[in-house]
């Protein structure tokens, strides 16, 4: 009687588990093809001899005389995947030839446009610079970056956009990603998102899958169960 009873069972169980399959790996297709990266510039802090990922916009940052802080412009899908600065955090020999003044602040800036891979298209990206910023002590990083990297460009949520007009226009935008990008400049010490980088709801933060496509796989595969456990009620 079991054998009999099961056997109609088993090429509907075998089709349902195909299906469930195919759909999984559909969907986690799908997850893996919506990975993209946004072309924008990422915000740094000089660590000794390398280089830690902001965790504050520009705007908010007030450095300490003697700071050094980097600004970099690449395409990259998150903080953990975004090119530092291609120049060494070094404070003496970037404001070697400015000299400490009474009641202002030497800030140290590497400002590295990045390669031509991630410059908008039609546009040629400036070469490296470094600056010696000597604001007032109470002055932001922006208020560094502005009196030496003129003019600036912002969006509506303070996201740095351009520097010294550089890109000319843009902002954060997504782009589809190859896996191609990276030249080598390794990838940040400090993953904590800044408020340069572009903000969490307007795309994934990194290239699996999001929650609400686990949430469907997981319904899928539910579904599947409780068809299996309704089909053995049945026999």
């Amino acid at each position: 009687m079991t054998r009999t009873s099961s056997a109609p069972l088993r090429i509907p169980v075998a089709a349902l588990l195909a299906v469930l399959l195919a759909a999984s790996g559909v969907l986690l297709g799908a997850g893996g093809a919506q990975a993209a990266g946004y072309r924008y510039w990422s915000f740094w802090e000089g660590s000794g001899t390398t280089w830690a990922y902001a965790t504050q916009g520009p705007s908010l940052v007030r450095p300490d005389d003697g700071t050094v802080q980097g600004f970099r412009f690449a395409v990259s899908e998150d903080s953990a995947d975004a090119d530092r600065p291609r120049h060494a955090p070094d404070f003496a020999a970037i404001c070697a030839d400015i000299p400490a003044k009474g009641g202002a602040k030497r800030v140290a800036l590497v400002i590295d446009s990045g390669t031509a891979q991630d410059a908008p298209a039609g546009e040629k990206p400036p070469a490296l610079r470094t600056a010696c910023a000597q604001v007032a002590p109470d002055a932001s990083s922006a208020e560094a970056l502005a009196s030496v990297a003129k003019p600036l460009r912002y969006d509506s949520s303070a996201m740095i956009c351009a520097i010294s007009g550089y890109p000319k226009s843009g902002c954060g935008e997504q782009v589809s990603g190859d896996g191609s990008k990276k030249d080598g400049s390794g990838k940040p010490t400090d993953t904590a998102s800044a408020s340069s980088a572009p903000a969490a709801g307007d795309g994934d933060s990194g290239g699996g899958p999001s929650a609400g496509l686990l949430l469907g796989i997981g319904a899928v595969l539910l579904l599947g169960i409780a068809a299996v456990f309704q089909a053995r009620r049945r026999r």
